[in-house]
Parts: structure tokens; sequence; C-alpha cells
């Protein structure tokens, strides 16, 4: 594997530096500097030179420490934020700003780079991605994503699977509700499984530690502080939830016999923009995500299944306009067999 392919994965760690960066000359800066990185990189997806990533590769150990590096420069980039709103003359909205700047780092990388934590088989991995999940209030994703989303992937029964014709803001209070609802189910049914306790649920201590979190930040730092943190983890929410709108928008596993068909690679929208996998770990290759959950992503291929018109950057614009996604979409899934 060429040098050059493998560091392309250190790209990632430009978004939480730049923010951090821009967030010290201005909480507004912090927002426009992550727009303006939303931009680039859907701007990027359109350039022929830019449209493939390089083929899969055997993961090392260099590919591991890109994904536990950001879990020390989210927390820098966290303390950094709360720093400027309680020590600095911000304004409400202000703090707004700062927190859709890092929440743009918390959603976009955070999140992403915890879902790939999340799947190895390292417990300092999976502590990693709780930890990160935690930071912006939804540590139920731990158990959502792996015992119900994964297994139900492309069926009604997935909140996280969008629907043929379901806008994106009619996706996010049904998947936001579902989600929650679902990982308590399934911590639950673990519990009777293992014949444990509550007290043995992470999921319950997780949720009581965010909890607390909220109120100590409140007490301790003031509402600014309250504000700034509620900003970041609901816009990272936001980013999670439309990216899951865009992986599986209009998919659905056949029923046979009573059951869902097993996954295959057309139940997932796929992509790979060279820019935007560098910085998600090759999370746009997600229909060969889907079929080995377990495999790292620097060995995941890009499979030829649904191919979205752009990169996630630039379908988080689109989706974000449903009559010009719905008109971009519909002809895909008219192609799409059975």
């Amino acid at each position: 594997m060429n040098d050059w392919t493998r560091c392309r994965f250190a790209l990632a760690w430009l978004m939480p530096v730049l923010v951090g960066a821009a967030a010290w000359v201005s909480p507004w800066a912090a927002w426009g500097t992550m727009l303006g990185l939303q931009v680039l990189l859907a701007l990027a997806e359109r350039v022929p030179a830019l449209q493939h990533s390089p083929p899969a590769a055997a993961q090392t150990a260099w590919h591991r420490f890109c994904l536990r590096l950001h879990a020390p420069l989210q927390a820098a980039l966290l303390a950094c934020g709360l720093w400027l709103v309680t020590t600095g003359e911000v304004s409400a909205a202000a703090a707004v700003a700062l927190g859709l700047g890092v929440g743009g780092v918390t959603g976009s990388q955070g999140i992403t780079f915890a879902h790939e934590l999340g799947h190895a088989r390292s417990r300092l991995d999976r502590f990693l991605a709780w930890a990160l999940m935690a930071s912006v209030n939804y540590a139920h994703f731990m158990v959502e994503h792996y015992r119900g989303h994964h297994p139900r992937a492309a069926t009604f029964d997935d909140p996280a699977s969008a629907r043929r014709g379901e806008s994106l803001w009619r996706f996010l209070p049904r998947t936001l509700a579902g989600s929650w609802a679902s990982a308590w189910r399934l911590e639950a049914q673990q519990l009777r499984q293992l014949r444990r306790g509550w007290r043995r649920s992470p999921l319950l201590w997780a949720t009581a530690l965010q909890a607390a979190w909220l109120v100590l930040l409140a007490a301790w730092l003031g509402p600014l502080a309250l504000l700034f943190w509620g900003v970041q983890s609901a816009y990272a929410v936001f980013l999670l939830e439309a990216i899951n709108y865009i992986e599986h928008y209009g998919l659905v596993r056949r029923t046979v016999n009573g059951r869902n068909e097993p996954f295959g690679a057309q139940h997932a929208w796929n992509a790979d923009a060279l820019l935007t996998n560098s910085m998600i770990a090759n999370l746009q290759r997600h229909s060969d995500h889907h079929l080995h959950a377990w495999k790292p992503y620097a060995e995941l291929e890009a499979l030829p299944g649904p191919q979205l018109p752009t990169g996630y950057a630039g379908c988080l614009f689109l989706a974000s306009v449903p009559p010009l996604w719905f008109r971009l979409m519909e002809p895909r899934l008219m192609e799409m067999p059975g």
C-alpha cells in the first residue's frame, strides 16, 4: 500500500484542528469554518478525479491510531468550547454558533469514528466509542445500532431506515423516538437473557452520566455552557440521523416466507468520493460494511450496489430540500430490481 493511500486518513484530523483554531478567533469563525469545510467537501465530490477512493487495503496499527486520536482531539475541542463560553464575553447567539461549529465535528467525525470503534473487538475501542457517543448525549446508539439497526436495516421495523417518499424532516422525529425506545427494549431483552439486573446495564449508567453532566454544567459553568453543549449535541445527532436517512433511503428487503431476505449489496446506498471517505473512515462504502460488520474500515470495498448522486457531504444538502432529493432519487429507485 502506498504511503499516501494510508496517510490520507490523517486528513480527518484537519477538521477538529481547523474548527478549534477558528474558535479561538471567534465563535462565528468556528461555525463558518465548519460550514466552509462541508461545502468544500460537497464540491470536491463533483470533481471527476476525486470521485473514487483507493482500493481496500489491510488494516494496520496506523488505521487504528487514526481513529483513536480523534477521542483526545474531540475532548480538547469540547473543553475549548466550554472555556470560551465561560471565560469570554460571549452572547447566547455566539454560543449557538460555536455549538454548531463544534457539533459539525462531533457529529460528522466523532459519531462516525465511535461507530467504527464500536464495531471493533478491542475493549479500549468500545470504551472510546461509548465516551464519544455520551459526549453528544446519544449513548443509546451503542445499543440500538449494533443490536437493532444492523439486523433490521432496510426493513420497516428499523427506525433508522428511511422509507420511499419520506422526507428527511418527517424521518427525523420518527427515528429519534423509535431509536430511543428500541434501544431500551433491546437492553431489557439482553439483561433478561443474561439474567442480570439493571445495575449491570452500561446503557443505564451512560444515560445517568449524561444527565449528571448536564446538571453539573448548568450548576458549575452556567447557562451558556449548557446551551453550547446542547447545541453541539443536537447538531451532531442531526448529522448522524441525516446520514442514516441517506444510507438506506427507499431500499427495502423483501419478505420471504414471513422472514426478511438476507441483507444484500442492493440494500444500502454507496458513494466513493475520495476526500469524504478519507475524512469519515470509508463510511460511504456502506453495503460492504453491512455485509461484513466486523470488517475494519480500511478493508471495506466499493461494491457495485446502488449509487448516490454524489457523496455524503453533498447529499446532506440535497436531502435538506425534499423536492430536489426526491427528483434525484426516484429515478434511481425505479432502476432497482424487484
